[in-house]
């Protein structure tokens, strides 16, 4: 938990810094690619975290617990 924290703050952090970088009106070149560096940790973020929540709710359903909870994630994930 405490690296994912970790990982979205950086990432609050690079989109901080694009801001920052738009109201500067730097080079959109440069805004660009921390945009994409920001696409790609996002994505990277996301993969990680829905594998390991996925992982956790299936152990979870195996148990009889929270079968509602693995419903809708399981809809959410499928839609």
């Amino acid at each position: 938990m405490k690296s994912d924290i970790q990982r979205i703050n950086n990432i609050i952090g690079q989109l901080e810094g694009i801001k920052k970088m738009i109201e500067n009106e730097k080079d959109c070149f440069e805004v660009i690619v921390q945009v994409k560096a920001v696409k790609s940790a996002m994505h990277s973020f996301a993969s990680h975290y829905i594998s390991e929540q996925l992982l956790g709710c299936i152990n979870s359903c195996r148990k009889d617990e929270q079968k509602n909870t693995c419903k809708k994630l399981i809809k959410e994930i499928i839609n």
